[in-house]
């Protein structure tokens, strides 16, 4: 592709050398540079991208997209200077990927709590109902049946657009994507075309990037603000920033909501362990989820499926074969009548969802016991809060490891217990060894009792001092119940 052509969109401030050249790659990162592709040097949250532009030239980078120009102009390189690379880099990717959004039916989820179960649910309907589509979560990326692995919930706009691209070329009609708070504020999904995006809900998450509440609200918000008008943007109207997040949006205004009057709404009619019986717009269905919040995120996918075309009857059908995302609500039953719940609640918010869950269908009758920690170099103030909506909701808690990465346990673990006065400390211990943890737990259990283990859900590993150890939280339950996967 012409340099010219993949610039289309973007406003240069100065180009220097070359604006003929060739192009057969793009990319943001130096170590996966090729002869003939455009380096963009981007301005990141760690590292200044401008420092590898070197490196990028001498593996055969043809054009540098940058902020700032080097002192040292290298002939038969090509510099585009542009206001900010993280602007721009959307635009660039789209156009070298040809623009594959506008080629799909896309949809965005952002919120806190939900976005995986809602994207990967749409994901599976759609199939069911005879489409090709593809996933973009952070359990894992999908185009029709291939798997391709995630490290981040969003990808970087050139991995983002190249993965669209191949969603197109394997004949895909939808794409179904989380948008976490981060790749908006970095303009990760800047040049994308959606066709709709959903708010799921909005508590505390990510302060160690975003610093303050409002501003990953606002990040979230960006989101909506950014949706043309022949969008739809679907909303939670039982969470408080619900209407805030679609104040100035383009895009058609829809609501769902288990609590008032809303475009899209739902009751629980009857709820057990193995799912539930809801009224959906006045029409009643079984599905395989436990909670109001999956109520809440069913009707997310319900009020995206009718603004796509779908059929109510056509929808509910469907939706009452769909089962759980993986380590969500994930139960696992012993011989002897004790309940394991795999869960992947990271937040203070997602812990109080999941155990109000939980009692929902207990009732009273048989004891909770959870596991939970919280991941290091993350967000310090939702330590204590975890602790305490534990021990709110639970006859016995086990303060353990998640993934301390870079930390001491015993100093996260000590951060979580801080949260707690000396009565709830009664109700409390702690093990470092999430493996003696989960087995303390299973030990304490009798029939009846449920065992909630939180904070890893669908993740087989435990990052430590930077390194993945292989662990899986339902692994360790069934080798403990004895019995095979």
């Amino acid at each position: 592709m012409k340099l010219q052509e993949l610039l289309k969109g973007v406003k240069p401030l100065a180009i220097i050398g070359n604006d003929d050249v060739d192009i057969n790659g793009v990319n943001i990162d130096s170590r996966r540079i090729k002869d003939g592709h455009l380096f963009v040097a981007q301005k990141g949250t760690q590292v200044d991208g401008h420092q590898f532009i070197p490196k990028a030239i001498g593996q055969g980078a043809k054009v540098v997209l940058c902020e700032d120009v080097p002192e040292e102009i290298i002939d038969g390189v090509t510099y585009v200077q542009v206001a900010s690379t993280e602007d721009a880099v959307g635009q660039v990717a789209t156009n070298y990927y040809g623009d594959p959004s506008h080629k799909l039916k896309l949809v965005g989820v952002t919120g806190t709590n939900g976005k995986t179960t809602i994207a990967t649910l749409l994901y599976n309907m759609f199939r069911k109902m005879g489409h090709k589509c593809g996933l973009i979560s952070t359990v894992c990326n999908y185009i029709e049946d291939r798997e391709i692995p995630s490290d981040h919930t969003t990808p970087d706009p050139i991995e983002l657009n190249m993965l669209l691209g191949e969603m197109v070329e394997s004949g895909c009609e939808y794409a179904f994507m989380e948008c976490s708070s981060h790749a908006i504020a970095q303009k990760r999904i800047g040049g994308l075309n959606f066709a709709g995006g959903i708010f799921t809900n909005l508590t505390r998450d990510h302060l160690d990037y975003h610093k303050t509440v409002e501003n990953y609200r606002d990040a979230k918000k960006a989101f909506f603000d950014m949706l043309p008008k022949h969008a739809f943007a679907i909303t939670n109207a039982d969470d408080k920033n619900g209407m805030f997040m679609v104040q100035n949006t383009k895009a058609i205004i829809k609501t769902y909501s288990i609590r008032q009057m809303a475009d899209f709404r739902a009751r629980i009619i009857e709820m057990h362990f193995e799912g539930m019986y809801l009224n959906v717009d006045g029409n009643e269905v079984g599905v395989q989820f436990i909670g109001k919040f999956n109520v809440s995120n069913l009707l997310a996918v319900y009020g995206a499926a009718r603004m796509l075309g779908k059929e109510p009857q056509d929808i509910l059908v469907t939706m009452s074969t769909l089962h759980s995302v993986s380590g969500r609500l994930e139960p696992i039953n012993s011989k002897d009548g004790i309940t394991a719940i795999v869960d992947y609640a990271h937040t203070p918010d997602a812990l109080e969802n999941v155990l109000n869950a939980i009692h929902e269908v207990l009732r009273g009758k048989g004891k909770v016991i959870t596991v939970c920690g919280a991941g290091g170099n993350r967000d310090h103030g939702k330590r204590p809060i975890m602790a305490q909506e534990a021990v709110k909701q639970s006859d016995r808690v086990i303060i353990t490891s998640d993934n301390p990465r870079f930390e001491e346990p015993q100093a996260i673990i000590d951060d979580m217990l801080a949260g707690l006065n000396a009565q709830q400390m009664k109700k409390v211990i702690s093990i470092v060894d999430r493996r003696e943890a989960i087995k303390t737990a299973c030990m304490m259990a009798e029939k009846g009792d449920v065992i909630l283990i939180a904070g890893k859900g669908h993740e087989n590993y435990q990052e430590v001092k930077g390194v993945k150890h292989h662990f899986d939280d339902r692994e360790e339950v069934r080798n403990i119940f004895g019995i095979a996967e």
